[in-house]
């Protein structure tokens, strides 16, 4: 995360399982084809689509001109609201595990609109429709094992009038799309509750924040750490204290090393006060060291991270001026000492290489390409993703996919966050806030539009091709109001500038978006 005002294991067993793709019995050993799925066949009108049926508000459900690849596209539109079902039945089914796969667009933000399987054995799973007013389709999935011959694909839709969706190029494949990772980044979480900051679920009963996160899905930690904080929170003792917690509740953990003593983002990225500013060799030594002593001490705690990011959105590089990528030899040392300490505490934990989100994916390329090229060795790409900063999800799809593409490895949100109010809850002006950030016009700031806006990202994630999507992790959800537990390192009136946007209310109750880490 950047600063502030800046727009710019559990044990190591369960933390291994959690990062591979679940196990999954009998996955399907034939396909069977969706009849019109481009919606080509019957040309163009308000007659239904053929090969498909139809319920309820049928009116409002017909083909017309536009398709995604062809010409036409399945729309479903009036101007009274309405409630519409286009469904088709597939038949011939080994039993197995099935995606349905379709792209979607729609300026719909009522947030009632999902693709779903039915009858397809003991789960009807549901992935909403993201909105995109700019008209930017994107590709959605849901999945399910089939233990019947059959199963229906339906695309519902519950439209304000006015409101139109499309759907076009649908899929039906063996196979399956899981999310391993819907985690979240709690590294104030220990301040807070130092500083006497309370949670409380949505029922309105008093609870520790990471048993509340806990019991409604979320299922990793994020941690960072920093060198020498000046203030002394945020080190490595508040890190294995919070990392003792997180395993308390059977939470796996990604490190996150910021080899800094304060934020390291895109535009700061400062070599600790103690360490070494004009020798690589010395500084290659101290990342070594110290990578491999914050490890080995979490891994002698009981509490080994599953995985580690070695450095924060260092798309400039880290530890400057050393390290800026104006020098890609002197970065790639120095993040190889980074990966071999970690590996030398913790063999099993793997690497992620973590940038801020760019609208331009050969940005990123470039970047991955010359750690793959200076030979840095990771095994998972992390993209901090904000809607608001970094493009609409159309931009977060082409990355998430191009860079799996290319490279072939498992990619995750590292961060994302979106704000339930704009209104503020301290004396620090918020970081997103209407005098200094447009938000995205499909998603209101509002608790509904904040717990939309974090399912779409998780449904953008999981739609990556072949299995690679990850996860997604919130960034910082229990960063509440709370005195003393502030943005700022060395002044302890400063507020968070978060709060608007954390997943508890200024009431300190639980808002719907937790229920998003919930598993589909």
């Amino acid at each position: 995360m950047r600063r502030p005002f800046r727009v710019l294991a559990a044990f190591a067993a369960m933390a291994l399982i959690s990062l591979t793709v679940t196990a999954l019995p009998a996955t399907a050993t034939t396909t069977p084809t969706v009849a019109n799925a481009g919606f080509e066949a019957g040309g163009t009108g308000t007659g239904t689509p053929s090969g498909w049926s139809e319920s309820g508000s049928t009116a409002c459900s017909y083909t017309e001109y536009g398709g995604r690849s062809g010409s036409y596209r399945l729309a479903h539109y009036c101007s009274s609201a309405y409630t519409v079902d286009t469904y088709q039945g597939i038949t011939g089914i080994t039993p197995g595990y099935y995606t349905f796969g379709v792209w979607v667009r729609s300026n719909d933000t009522g947030g009632a609109n999902w693709i779903t399987m039915s009858n397809c054995g003991a789960s009807t799973p549901k992935t909403y429709v993201p909105v995109d007013t700019d008209g930017n389709w994107l590709h959605i999935v849901a999945y399910t094992y089939v233990s019947s011959s059959s199963c229906y694909i339906d695309f519902h839709t519950a439209g304000a009038a006015g409101a139109w969706t499309n759907y076009d190029d649908v899929t039906f494949t063996a196979g399956s799309a899981p999310i391993t990772i819907r985690g979240g980044d709690v590294s104030s979480l220990y301040r807070s509750e130092a500083d006497g900051g309370v949670y409380y679920t949505s029922a309105g009963v008093k609870q520790p924040a990471l048993e509340i996160l806990r019991n409604a899905g979320m299922d990793y930690v994020r941690l960072r750490v920093w060198v020498n904080p000046a203030d002394g929170f945020g080190n490595e003792a508040a890190l294995l204290t919070s990392a003792r917690e997180a395993s308390s509740y059977g939470l796996p953990i990604l490190l996150d090393l910021h080899y800094s003593d304060t934020w390291a983002d895109p535009g700061t990225q400062t070599i600790p006060s103690a360490w070494s500013s004009t020798s690589l060799t010395t500084l290659e030594s101290q990342v070594y060291n110290y990578s491999r002593t914050v490890v080995g001490d979490l891994v002698a705690q009981g509490t080994s991270p599953a995985m580690v990011q070695v450095g924060n959105e260092i798309n400039g590089g880290m530890l400057w001026s050393l390290g800026s990528t104006s020098n890609w030899s002197n970065l790639a040392a120095l993040l190889k000492q980074g990966v071999a300490g970690v590996k030398a505490a913790a063999p099993s934990a793997r690497i992620v290489l973590h940038l801020a989100s760019s609208d331009n994916l050969a940005t990123l390329e470039t970047w991955y390409t010359d750690a793959v090229n200076y030979g840095v060795p990771f095994e998972v790409i992390g993209l901090s993703y904000y809607d608001y900063w970094h493009g609409r999800l159309d931009v977060l799809q082409t990355d998430l996919n191009g860079l799996a593409a290319k490279y072939g490895k498992q990619v995750m949100v590292a961060e994302t966050a979106y704000p339930f109010t704009m209104a503020n809850g301290d004396s620090t002006a918020n970081s997103v806030r209407p005098d200094n950030t447009t938000l995205d016009s499909g998603y209101s700031a509002s608790s509904s539009g904040q717990a939309a806006n974090f399912r779409d990202v998780l449904s953008i994630v999981q739609a990556v091709p072949n299995g690679l999507g990850l996860g997604a992790f919130y960034w910082e959800p229990t960063w509440t109001a709370v005195s003393g537990n502030g943005w700022s390192t060395t002044d302890i009136t400063s507020g968070d500038g978060w709060e608007n946007q954390a997943l508890f209310d200024y009431s300190n109750k639980a808002l719907p978006a937790i229920y998003d880490f919930a598993a589909r």
